[in-house]
């Protein structure tokens, strides 16, 4: 089941078509990557689908909702991060989370006071909870930022550019929290970035735009592959000899060998990674050989989507 469906949506300003007839979706309880340089189309994208502006065309469903005829409803069902959150700075934490709360409906005092503390906690920042928020650093603003927007516990997350200006550790405390949202509490999260660290270890799929047309959409290992055909062996030994080369090249499963002798290691390039594997170490032991580690050697996402892109470019 998807809980955002888009075809063909498309956004034009004056002369510039920032989201360019983009069709895709994203299944329910899914962490997703809109992927793309400064300028592809994200926040644009992100933007339509939770109702802050219209499309110029083109179509899009989010929880079943069209964010033409239901905008309102869709506004109900979604959380939204902006790439640069307002946050009342002059306030606390509790007063913006409980002015939001309000913004979003939660009329039931014993509620909302229960939902500002358990959102508090989760991301936490109850201690602070009566600090201006004017204090916090960055990366509590962010937390801040997105306990503000599950206040009114919406199943569907857009998040645009979390860690962006943040530190290492922030952004690792920012990662973490989508992990725990997406798999604690069940989110379906849409994760705008141009940070390929972030996408890499939190998506299940990505989607890259540039000039905000689609470029390719699969698992971060579906896009290693379309750049590298097939993944390479790397199995470092004790010793090596000929007697052992040449027993790994007679495989039929085997493509290529290269060796480096000056780290006993052999670069074995195969069709099936699977079943080649126990094949080649069973025949490295059979011939002598004492293996001291195995490795699958695949691009990084970053690889693949630099090479991806510049593939669009030509």
């Amino acid at each position: 089941m998807s809980s955002v469906e888009t075809e063909g949506l498309t956004r034009v300003f004056g002369s510039l078509t920032a989201v360019d007839h983009l069709s895709f979706e994203v299944r329910e309880g899914e962490l997703f990557g809109l992927l793309g340089p400064n300028g592809a189309g994200k926040t644009t994208t992100v933007r339509m689908l939770a109702c802050l502006i219209s499309p110029s065309e083109g179509s899009a469903q989010v929880g079943g909702y069209d964010i033409r005829r239901d905008s309102m409803k869709v506004r109900q069902i979604v959380g939204i991060l902006t790439e640069n959150p307002s946050l009342y700075e002059r306030l606390t934490a509790y007063e913006n989370m409980d002015f939001f709360a309000e913004v979003y409906g939660l009329s039931d005092m014993q509620e909302k006071r229960n939902r500002i503390k358990e959102l508090l906690d989760f991301f936490e920042l109850w201690e602070r909870r009566n600090d201006k928020v004017a204090t916090f650093s960055k990366g509590m603003k962010q937390k801040l930022a997105i306990a503000r927007a599950l206040v009114h516990k919406p199943p569907i997350l857009f998040l645009d550019e979390p860690t962006a200006g943040l530190d290492p550790e922030s952004s690792k405390g920012i990662r973490d929290l989508m992990k725990r949202l997406s798999e604690r509490e069940k989110h379906t999260i849409l994760l705008c970035t141009h940070r390929l660290e972030d996408a890499e270890k939190l998506c299940s799929r990505v989607m890259i735009i540039k000039r905000g047309k689609s470029v390719v959409v699969g698992t971060p290992d579906e896009l290693r592959d379309k750049i590298t055909g097939q993944p390479i062996l790397q199995i470092t030994l004790m010793k090596l000899n000929q007697k052992i080369i040449n027993a790994v090249r007679e495989l039929k499963l085997v493509k290529e060998v290269n060796v480096d002798n000056s780290a006993t290691r052999l670069m074995i390039t195969v069709d099936d990674i699977k079943s080649a594997t126990p094949e080649v170490v069973k025949s490295i032991v059979y011939a002598g050989g004492m293996v001291l580690s195995v490795n699958i050697l695949r691009p990084s996402l970053e690889e693949a989507y630099l090479e991806l892109v510049k593939e669009e470019r030509s």
